[in-house]
């Protein structure tokens, strides 16, 4: 390569953003380094200053070359040095780093060597055997690699950069994006690593290389790590064959906080992150409320036309469960197991979580007690029990925490357990509240096995609550295992908004229940209603005998929470969605020749609503009729906070591929949930429909 080529190295376009064009460029450079002859012993000696005693000083400026031809591969070099410098500086922030120990530093004209100044430290202490033969082999290969560049060498004349233009060409078209599908977004570019084998004594040396395929068989980087547990929409269910519904109550809102964070961020929520039941609950609603503890439930139930079927009907089930005085609230035992780990380092995890965490605070009375776990690649208590009137100390714990390590969680929950056993008190709430993105790496982390301990520990009397944080390593599969067995509930957060809503306004309902295994069964009268669906709860679904038993474990409520379901159900007479059998006899003529006993004509169904008292092992019943006289002519008939559950309900199902939503639009969610926003003190009802015009955006 001539000087001339050299020169022109400086005004070589950038290569094309991808690895492989980036990896030419950079190999080049460093080619031209040692085609200058800068990697020969006199030039290592000049450039070095080498003493005699071979020490080794920085480079100065004073260099007295002998022979002319030297003084121009010199000058060539610095050229090289310098288009070196700059193909290491396109390539170094892509993240580029092929790692070697073919060349090291402390070799003549080795990478390290050249950006260290020549400052090299002593050959490393191993085995000479095992030296000799590795330096014979890097001398082989460097022997190679100059026949080849003598053979390969362009003639005066040519393009002597026509193969990085080739490469740059061959990776515009190797890193071109497919077209975004409808309802996605690009997925965001990623850098290829290769990883470093352990350091020859103790030092690093780079070899940047500009193998293609190399750069194609290293694992990229994963840029979303988030996980759900798949489930599919309940289906529709004929009544002469199934009439009775049953389901475990959820008063979790996590679904809705990540549900918003993905269209706050441009970009559609994948399907099984939706959970309808979760956005419906999300939202207050201002239901009839019950008139005493004892009694801490109040149904409401309206059927109204369907939104996307006019042949079928909407049953809304409202459950309000009764709002604790001050007086009557009890003492709270928590203690906080935070998640140090250092996928928590994040502005989005840890630090909103210790902000989080100081608004509880606030919230407590002086005479409850917190303690403080953490657990990164072990876990320990940061905190002994302490009296919220000692707040400083509180806080002062809270303020030290920091993210790094691996996630030894299952450690962690134990430790918060056995804490929390220590100071149990049985007059008072005793709750863990794990903060975390649910990224268990360490130790037990197996999600049935994780399941099990909570079911073990949840006998002692202490419940688990969730609070998920972050995104793109976000479990949620395993932060709702560990909240439905905790006794507890799984919020996410993502704003200081959304903290400020979970745990200052909602802290009641969070923290302290007012009834547990609460159950919910719905039977359908045959000789009214020919099919029906059950709207979200998929993941809570009970057996019809699970109902009565006892033993079978169910939701938690908390105080003043609201508990909203929806049925989609078919009048007998009205056009279904499952045919009936053709060698069968219809519904709707056996309801009429066989009459069923106690058919109750004019009911459509039975409600049937079973709990316990916080401190009591045996359940109630409180039994409701659904009445066909009850039904509404119109949508508009209903009141706001039903029409705008109805709305939140349509979006969900669209959401979730909008299976059963027929013709609906966003723009006609966007109008129902605008007439029915209400009293909306906080603007989480026009946040909501904010949400639909962003999903309409990204379609």
């Amino acid at each position: 390569m001539t000087e001339r080529d050299l020169k022109s190295l400086k005004d070589l376009p950038i290569p094309a953003p991808g690895a492989r064009a980036k990896a030419y460029a950079v190999r080049a450079a460093v080619d031209a380094f040692h085609a200058a002859g800068m990697d020969t012993p006199e030039a290592e000696k000049s450039l070095h200053n080498t003493k005699g005693d071979g020490t080794a000083q920085r480079p100065t400026h004073m260099i007295k070359p002998k022979p002319r031809s030297f003084m121009m591969r010199l000058q060539s070099s610095h050229y090289a040095i310098a288009a070196s410098l700059a193909a290491a500086f396109i390539a170094v922030p892509a993240g580029l780093y092929f790692i070697s120990q073919e060349r090291h530093s402390n070799e003549p004209g080795g990478m390290m060597d050249m950006f260290s100044g020549g400052a090299r430290a002593p050959a490393p202490s191993a085995d000479e055997a095992v030296r000799a033969r590795l330096a014979q082999e890097r001398s082989l290969k460097r022997e190679e690699q100059q026949r080849s560049a003598v053979a390969n060498k362009p003639q005066r004349g040519d393009d002597a950069f026509a193969d990085l233009k080739a490469a740059a060409e061959a990776d515009r078209k190797f890193v071109a994006k497919p077209a975004a599908q409808p309802g996605t977004l690009p997925p965001p570019a990623t850098a290829t690593i290769a990883a470093a084998p352990p350091p020859v004594g103790g030092q690093m040396s780079l070899e940047l290389t500009a193998s293609a395929d190399r750069a194609r068989s290293l694992p990229r980087l994963e840029s979303n790590r988030d996980r759900f547990d798949h489930f599919a929409e309940n289906p529709v269910k004929q009544v002469a064959t199934d009439p009775v519904s049953t389901f475990s109550i959820d008063v979790d809102t996590a679904s809705y906080g990540f549900v918003r964070k993905s269209l706050n961020a441009g970009r559609l929520p994948p399907a099984d992150a939706v959970r309808v039941e979760e956005m419906i609950n999300y939202f207050n609603y201002d239901y009839a409320p019950p008139e005493a503890a004892e009694v801490p439930f109040r149904p409401t139930v309206t059927v109204l036309p369907s939104l996307w079927n006019p042949d079928h009907q909407l049953v809304h089930v409202a459950i309000q469960g009764y709002e604790l005085q001050s007086a009557e609230r009890p003492i709270a035992n928590l203690v906080f197991l935070i998640d140090v780990s250092g996928s928590m380092g994040s502005p989005d995890k840890l630090p909103l979580v210790k902000n989080s965490l100081k608004m509880l605070l606030d919230n407590l009375r002086p005479d409850d007690t917190v303690g403080l776990v953490t657990y990164a690649s072990g876990s320990g208590i940061a905190l002994e029990p302490t009296k919220v009137a000692d707040k400083a100390k509180i806080l002062s714990a809270i303020d030290a925490l920091g993210a790094g390590g691996s996630t030894a969680g299952a450690a962690g929950i134990e430790d918060a357990y056995r804490l929390a056993e220590s100071n149990f008190n049985r007059a008072a709430v005793n709750r863990v509240i794990l903060a975390t993105d649910g990224d268990f790496n360490v130790g037990l982390s197996d999600q049935n096995q994780l399941k099990s301990m909570i079911e073990r520990k949840r006998q002692s009397g202490v419940f688990l609550s969730i609070i998920g944080v972050g995104q793109g390593n976000y479990n949620d599969a395993l932060m709702q295992t560990l909240a439905q067995n905790g006794n507890g509930t799984a919020a996410y957060i993502d704003t200081l908004n959304e903290a400020r809503k979970v745990l200052v306004e909602e802290a009641s309902s969070t923290l302290f229940p007012i009834a547990k295994d609460v159950k919910i069964q719905v039977e359908f009268n045959p000789a009214e209603v020919s099919e029906y669906r059950l709207v979200g709860y998929e993941t809570r679904a009970l057996r019809r005998e699970d109902f009565n038993n006892d033993k079978v474990d169910a939701g938690d409520v908390g105080s003043g929470h609201a508990v909203t379901a929806v049925y989609e159900i078919t009048p007998v007479g009205k056009k279904k969605l499952v045919d009936d059998l053709r060698y069968g006899q219809p519904q709707a003529d056996a309801a009429k020749s066989e009459p069923v006993a106690n058919a109750k004509p004019g009911e459509l169904g039975f409600l049937k609503l079973r709990y316990k008292l916080p401190r009591e092992d045996k359940s109630r019943l409180i039994d409701l009729p659904i009445r066909s006289a009850d039904a509404l002519k119109s949508i508009d008939a209903a009141s706001k906070d039903v029409r705008f559950a109805m709305a939140v309900a349509t979006f969900g199902q669209m959401l979730k591929g909008g299976n059963f939503t027929g013709t609906v639009s966003y723009d006609d969610v966007i109008a129902l949930a605008t007439k029915a926003k209400g009293d909306d003190p906080f603007g989480l009802r026009a946040e909501f429909v904010n949400l639909v015009r962003l999903a309409k955006s990204v379609k």
